[in-house]
């Protein structure tokens, strides 16, 4: 598979650039596993001010990002990744009205061929609507609240891409034993020392049989998703294993 390529359109370039080249993403991009391109709107605004936003038609609060300058950065960013080889990019708009981002999307984005993707961070209120209906393939939101731009969701996105590259991590395993790889959340997680200010770690992590070890972790899944997050489990057919463990979990805590 090739490595990867992700456009960010963003008001904010150097702040994607500096986060994108720390820890696992920066390890990632180091490796060639994917590559980062990045584009400012104001770099194609034409007035002497550079103006990339103006005030909402019918009144209210905040300003709205312009049509054109950002439209003709996301048209620089597909004609970028043509010449890189992607066939057909694919733009993706942060925004809290998307669709939830999710596991298995990550996996598609991340497991497709040739893939190439402009990530479209907006500012202020938000983005002319025309823009999303004639340059975006889909919107994308990363949770059930606000922030004060596409930046950080982009770069949610772009880490959660990345970790699933073959190569990216130093322990592929560390990726297929993530929360939600299997639906689940994770299980508790305990390192050295063994007691630490009187709390001890459960025995059958120390007891060296791994086949209690593997029951207690999916027990502890199943019962962290059946408390934290009971949607999960909605429309999951449980195993007969995965049924006797959770009776037994919530039995054990009620």
């Amino acid at each position: 598979m090739s490595a990867v390529r992700i456009d960010v359109v963003t008001l904010f370039p150097d702040m994607v650039a500096q986060v994108a080249a720390v820890g696992v993403t920066g390890r990632a991009l180091e490796r060639g596993l994917w590559r980062l391109g990045l584009w400012n709107p104001r770099d194609f605004a034409t007035d002497n001010h550079k103006t990339v936003d103006d005030r909402p038609y019918g009144g209210g609060p905040g300003m709205v990002m312009l049509a054109a300058p950002l439209a003709q950065a996301i048209d620089a960013a597909k004609a970028a990744q043509r010449m890189d080889g992607v066939a057909v990019p694919r733009v993706i708009h942060l925004s809290p009205a998307g669709i939830p981002l999710t596991h298995a999307r990550v996996m598609a984005l991340a497991t497709a061929p040739a893939a190439g993707y402009v990530l479209v961070a907006g500012r202020y209120e938000g983005i002319d609507e025309r823009v999303i209906m004639q340059e975006v393939d889909e919107e994308i939101a990363v949770g059930d609240f606000v922030v004060s731009g596409g930046e950080l969701p982009a770069l949610m996105v772009i880490d959660a891409i990345a970790r699933q590259l073959p190569g990216a991590l130093n322990d592929d395993q560390s990726a297929r034993e993530d929360s939600f790889v299997d639906g689940l959340l994770d299980c508790p997680h305990y390192t050295r020392p063994e007691v630490y200010e009187g709390l001890a770690v459960p025995d059958v992590l120390l007891s060296g049989h791994h086949a209690q070890i593997r029951r207690w972790r999916l027990a502890q899944s199943l019962g962290r998703t059946w408390a934290r997050r009971p949607e999960l489990l909605a429309n999951r057919v449980l195993s007969e294993e995965e049924s006797v463990l959770l009776k037994e979990y919530r039995e054990n805590h009620s």
